[in-house]
């Protein structure tokens, strides 16, 4: 995404919010100010660097946390922001986040609603000892559940990393895959077999046995880091043992994806909006026979469909999310409507921003004069939304169950 010459930001003209509270609008503002001061000016170095564990966006990850965007999810007993509706404000922050970089908003969730969410279900010492780290960044956080046999099918019979108990202490073996954060995180919740049923741990990096691999090299995405990580013969506290009791792994796990899955679709949204603001910058004032692109009725028409795509969008997300500030646990159906929605707009919105520039919608950058590419790494970025923290198929099949019933779909 570029990082001079940003468009008007349509969304201030087209969509009314009746939802948000005060608190939320108030964490918009901020986070907005904050992705513009400390995201904008990275998000071109992010959007096509190299991924190398020294590829991490450390300087804008530490960023975020000196504004202090990283306590907005969290108690503030813990150094949060302790705010009434913590979800939905979390959510804001990420479609603000995303609006400048994929990445970094990948990175605030991975962080945040992934990790960080977690840790909520834990004992009051383990949250008393991650939880402040995480809220005030001080270290990066990670969550590891899927591995290379093991994605969306979560089932112990599935899942190959193996938590055995010994005397006061568990040996933790196997592999995960796809971990974001894990090149530069301090600490990952991993999910492990343990007997018939699933728990989860909280595993220090710096333990003897824990492998974090080289970072994959991705379509897009870059500053979003992921690998393999590694456990052998990784010997755990029992104070590792999120909340303190076995066998409770899958239900804190899918409640947390549930959660990432309002955070991906305000990512989804921040994408659209950004390509969308890049596309009416360019239809309003590039001349093709004699008058603006956007005299072309095409246009006209695409754009209204996508504004209104957005909106629907953008109130599915805050809809979902102050469900689960209310207390809803597994916010459903909204959740999953809301996630396969804003990350497929993302994918379709991007495409037609890249076709309204044409040849410039194509490009990272021009040989001729250094003009950066507006829209190619949206286009590259949004992709990711549609397959990670819940294929979008699989989503759908949820919102399916809840129309049809188990009994019919299985």
């Amino acid at each position: 995404m570029t990082t001079t010459n940003h468009p008007v930001r349509q969304s201030d003209r087209l969509y009314h919010d009746f939802l948000s509270p005060e608190e939320t609008c108030e964490v918009r503002h901020r986070a907005r100010k904050v992705a513009a001061d400390v995201v904008a000016p990275a998000a071109r170095r992010i959007a096509n660097g190299d991924e190398r564990v020294d590829g991490f966006p450390g300087d804008v990850f530490d960023g975020l946390a000196e504004a202090g965007l990283f306590g907005v999810p969290f108690s503030a007993e813990v150094g949060g922001r302790g705010l009434d509706h913590p979800v939905t404000a979390t959510a804001v922050a990420i479609e603000e986040l995303a609006y400048y970089s994929s990445s970094i908003a990948a990175v605030f969730d991975v962080h945040c609603i992934l990790a960080g969410n977690a840790l909520t279900h834990g004992t009051t010492a383990q949250r008393e000892k991650w939880l402040p780290q995480v809220a005030r960044g001080t270290t990066v956080g990670a969550f590891a559940t899927t591995e290379p046999e093991a994605s969306s099918d979560l089932s112990p019979q599935a899942l190959r990393t193996v938590a055995v108990p010994h005397g006061d202490t568990w040996v933790l073996n196997g592999r995960k895959r796809w971990i974001s954060n894990s090149p530069a995180a301090g600490f990952i919740v991993t999910l492990a077999r343990t007997g018939e049923r699933m728990s989860m741990f909280i595993v220090d990096t710096n333990l003897p046995g824990v492998t974090v691999g080289e970072p994959d090299r991705k379509m897009g995405n870059r500053g979003q880091l992921t690998a393999d990580v590694w456990f052998d013969e990784v010997e755990l506290e029992n104070d590792a043992l999120l909340g303190g009791e076995p066998g409770h792994g899958l239900r804190h796990a899918l409640a947390t994806l549930t959660l990432g899955r309002i955070g991906i679709a305000a990512a989804g949204v921040g994408m659209a909006q950004a390509a969308f603001d890049h596309a009416v910058a360019h239809l309003s004032t590039r001349e093709a026979f004699g008058r603006k692109l956007a005299a072309n009725q095409h246009w006209q028409f695409r754009m209204a469909e996508r504004a209104a795509e957005i909106d629907n969008a953008r109130t599915l997300y805050l809809k979902a999310a102050l469900r689960r500030d209310a207390g809803e646990t597994f916010a459903e159906p909204e959740a999953s409507m809301a996630k396969f929605s804003g990350s497929a707009l993302a994918v379709d919105m991007a495409r037609d921003a890249v076709q309204a520039f044409g040849g410039l919608g194509f490009v990272r950058e021009q040989g001729a004069d250094g003009t950066p590419g507006p829209v190619e790494a949206i286009y590259r970025d949004s992709k990711i939304g549609e397959i990670y923290e819940g294929a979008n198929e699989i989503l759908k099949g949820v919102v399916a169950r809840t129309i049809f019933g188990k009994e019919i779909t299985g």
